[in-house]
């Protein structure tokens, strides 16, 4: 017992201090890189951006966009183990599902009326 936990403790610690090692080295080992004005240019969805630097601000309703969608995103989390048990919950759970997918369905009408969703 006590041999095998000394055992996986080394190869533990072994990996631990090896891997990094290994992918340090392959900065000096693996090939240089070269730089072009042509791959240092900025570039992105088959147009060069000619015009402005790269801090220029986006508009508030991105953010806004991200916000929604990650809040509507978090969903799935908790919806998935109520579809795995679904059959052990039974009516309750169904009950359950529909007060959270109608409460969802509120939040959604409630940012599609304010405006948050239109693009004009």
């Amino acid at each position: 017992m006590q041999s095998s936990l000394l055992l996986a403790s080394a190869s533990v610690a072994l990996i631990a201090i090896g891997v990094p090692l290994l992918l340090h080295l392959t900065k000096f080992l693996g090939p240089k890189p070269t730089h072009s004005t042509a791959k240092d240019a900025p570039y992105e969805s088959g147009i060069t951006h000619l015009v402005g630097d790269a801090n220029e601000r986006f508009s508030v309703k991105y953010y806004l966009v991200a916000i929604i969608f990650v809040l509507f995103d978090i969903e799935v989390v908790f919806m998935l183990p109520w579809a795995v048990n679904l059959r052990e919950l039974g009516l309750f759970g169904i009950m359950e599902m529909f007060t959270f997918v109608g409460l969802l369905v509120a939040g959604l009408l409630y940012v599609y009326r304010k405006g948050a969703l239109r693009w004009s």
